[in-house]
């Protein structure tokens, strides 16, 4: 387990900024207690320093998972948020996109949120821009990348994809074996 280089903590931002902005300042200074990311096996985990401390004394082949894994870092340097991320995004995500209860299953299933599914919306939500999906309960459900603006949204036809799917929560059951 180690710190991140500076290109890895860019990756690793840059992708936190699209979904939840300037509240990634949040993330590392928190009033309770401060927290950090780390690095192990390609994997990205979100690690109360405390306990990042305690763990120096686990030798690194023995060590298999440390804190909240947030993301991995590809062979080619980029950062991909995983499904273990999506309580921190969520708390503090600037879009959200609600689906209706006929669209949660095929949500879960790893479609893409089609207009007729679609319940609720930010305002003044961006294209191409993270979005955190929940369903009409305020239950965060996955997270994605808004293909349309909140203005296109209201003249689409209800088969066109609002959100394109990136991660949730039935990735616990599909991929256990890669998380």
């Amino acid at each position: 387990m180690r710190p991140l280089t500076e290109e890895e903590t860019k990756a690793v931002f840059e992708k936190l900024y699209k979904f939840i902005g300037k509240n990634i300042k949040n993330l590392i200074d928190r009033p309770d207690e401060p927290y950090c990311f780390r690095l192990h096996k390609n994997k990205v985990f979100y690690v109360k320093e405390k306990l990042m401390k305690k763990a120096t004394n686990i030798a690194r082949d023995k060590l298999v998972m440390l804190g909240t894994c947030v993301g991995k870092l590809t062979h080619t340097g980029k950062f991909r948020l995983t499904i273990g991320a999506l309580d921190l995004i969520s708390q503090y995500a600037k879009y959200k996109i609600w689906v209706k209860p006929s669209a949660e299953m095929q949500f879960l299933y790893g479609n893409n949120v089609l207009k007729s599914g679609l319940a609720r919306i930010t305002e003044a939500t961006p294209a191409y821009t993270g979005v955190v999906v929940y369903n009409m309960a305020d239950i965060p459900l996955g997270f994605g990348v808004s293909a349309k603006s909140t203005n296109e949204c209201r003249s689409l036809d209800p088969s066109a994809v609002v959100a394109f799917h990136q991660a949730d929560c039935g990735e616990f059951l599909r991929a256990e074996d890669e998380l």
